[in-house]
């Protein structure tokens, strides 16, 4: 049912901007959603370092919370020519690596500053590993993640 409604905001977005879709695939995994698209024209619905594909993003997200009735669709992805996918797999790495880094300093780590998005990728990948916490820190397009070591110190 969902996956139908997102899949039909993304077609008549696409067609509202003369883009065309080439191929549209949706897929579960790890509780998220993706919406993978082939297009010819990535480089208008991808835009500079991303944004316009934050904003489709959210477009699509509120727009199927709204259809939906849903209050929060946070675990929707779209994609646009694998473009997401490799951002995603690489805030995972350097997900793992800063907490690797939080646990054997025992201190607290600074990831630099990011999306709302992006940060929470960062919060998914690392809510279940061991004395590790996250939280977003700072304002505006300053705000980062603090992944914090909370397991014992003297060990």
């Amino acid at each position: 049912m969902k996956e139908e409604i997102i899949k039909s905001i993304i077609e008549s977005i696409f067609t509202h901007t003369n883009c065309t879709i080439s191929k549209l695939e949706m897929s579960l995994e790890d509780g998220v959603l993706w919406c993978m698209i082939e297009t010819p024209d990535s480089r208008f619905m991808i835009g500079r370092e991303g944004e316009t594909l934050r904003s489709l993003n959210h477009l699509v997200r509120k727009i199927a919370e709204k259809t939906s009735g849903e209050e929060e669709l946070a675990n929707i992805f779209i994609d646009i020519n694998g473009y997401q996918k490799k951002r995603f797999d690489s805030l995972k790495n350097i997900a793992h690596m800063m907490a690797e880094r939080a646990k054997y300093f025992k201190s607290n780590i600074e990831i630099d500053p990011m999306p709302a998005n992006e940060r929470r990728i960062i919060h998914m990948f690392l809510e279940k590993i061991p004395n590790i916490k996250t939280e977003s820190e700072g304002y505006g397009p300053s705000r980062r993640v603090v992944i914090k070591y909370i397991g014992d110190i003297n060990n």
